[in-house]
């Protein structure tokens, strides 16, 4: 049955804060989206939810989690970290020139369909949890 007709699922996947946690998340996501069929949007996928949480790793202190979620024709991944502080607005291309680093959301910004960021406590914490979309092709 084509994943369009499916029913919605969600995973979470609960990260420690070690820099392992990103190969370990794109690794998790493949799988997924593999054994749910959607094999065309596994590398893109991948290449977002690296971003979402590399970002969530680096530059906080505490915990993560990567949540991937299908529904309607549209997969979110979203990873969510325990600082509540907003992540900083996505740079164009122009003012990337020659930085080594600040990449990843501004290639979140051109790739996904839809992305944002909202506070949302989890376990107990505080903290934010920052999302993009792809629509199934």
């Amino acid at each position: 049955m084509p994943e369009t007709e499916s029913q919605p699922w969600e995973y979470v996947l609960t990260i420690p804060n070690d820099p392992r946690a990103v190969t370990i998340s794109r690794r998790t996501l493949r799988l997924i989206l593999t054994m749910h069929g959607l094999i065309t949007l596994v590398d893109l996928a991948e290449l977002l939810a690296a971003e979402l949480v590399s970002n969530a790793v680096r530059h906080t202190k505490g915990p993560a989690a990567l949540r991937v979620r299908w529904s309607a024709g549209v997969l979110r991944i979203g990873a969510w970290d325990a600082s509540p502080e907003p992540p900083e607005p996505p740079r164009s291309w122009g003012q990337l020139k020659g930085a080594e680093d600040g990449r990843g959301l501004a290639l979140v910004r051109a790739c996904a369909d839809l992305w944002g960021w909202q506070p949302q406590a989890r376990n107990g914490s505080r903290g934010k949890y920052v999302w993009c979309e792809l629509a199934a092709a």
